[in-house]
């Protein structure tokens, strides 16, 4: 069935992207953490803004909440339960309503402890969790959590449309290419995502298909990603839960 919507990309911060679903009239805006880019678009494009889904509780994808619920006073805001302005409290295994549809919200823990994301198939709104050849730091989650969230996450059908927050496509594929110097799937990505950088376009959203060919913290099965882990700790790794933490230490200080 073809999607009764659109999407577009509005641009915040130095790097944050505030993903909006429309359907030239209604619309629902995804982490926006400043009102004022939203706000100028959607008055461009003679929107009204009818909800709004939060990934997770960091000001960059909050920050907006308040002044787009003080010019929207029946916005419906679904997110995490402990976050100030969510008043429609969602979870692992709701449903919100998109357009006629029912997006499935997943758990997706790790770089915070309580993050989500917002799955209307084939588009998943992952927040800070998967990036663009990338993932995010843990911050108050755990990396036990944010293993087992990218995990659920690369299970979903390789056709699924990843949007995450940021644009850090560029630099993430700098560090797989370290990872996995072998792989001509990084390479080709590189130059595909560099012109379109060079373009202003948005390298997102991102196929999990490509995610599952170029993205080091999904291929943490392949001989030669483990060898670079192996070769970064200086000893011997066997788990792939420990495996991914040391890929996701080395990128910390990449």
């Amino acid at each position: 069935m073809a999607d009764m919507f659109r999407l577009a990309a509005i641009s915040a911060f130095a790097d944050n992207y505030i993903w909006v679903l429309h359907d030239n009239r209604r619309s629902i805006a995804v982490d926006p953490g400043d009102a004022a880019p939203l706000q100028a678009w959607l008055s461009r494009q003679q929107l009204q803004l009818e909800a709004v889904w939060v990934t997770h509780h960091h000001a960059d994808h909050i920050g907006g909440l308040p002044a787009l619920l003080a010019a929207w006073p029946q916005l419906a805001v679904y997110g995490p339960a402990d976050i100030t302005g969510v008043n429609h409290p969602c979870r692992h295994g709701s449903t919100v309503p998109a357009f006629g549809r029912a997006a499935q919200v997943m758990a997706i823990p790790g770089h915070t402890a309580n993050h989500l994301a917002f799955y209307l198939a084939p588009h998943l709104f992952c927040g800070d969790t998967l990036f663009g050849a990338g993932c995010g730091r843990v911050f108050d989650g755990t990396m036990t959590d944010l293993f087992h969230s990218l995990r659920s996450l690369a299970s979903l059908p390789p056709d699924t449309l990843c949007y995450p927050a940021h644009e850090y496509t560029l630099s993430n594929l700098a560090f797989a290419a370290v990872v996995e110097p072998g792989n001509t799937a990084i390479i080709t990505r590189q130059q595909r995502d560099q012109a379109c950088r060079a373009a202003n376009q948005p390298t997102l959203p991102t196929l999990l298909a490509d995610e599952l060919a170029t993205n080091p913290f999904l291929r943490i099965t392949q001989t030669a990603v483990r060898h670079a882990a192996k070769q970064y700790a200086g000893h011997e790794i066997t788990s792939e839960e420990d495996i991914f933490a040391t890929l996701r230490l080395w990128k910390n200080n990449f």
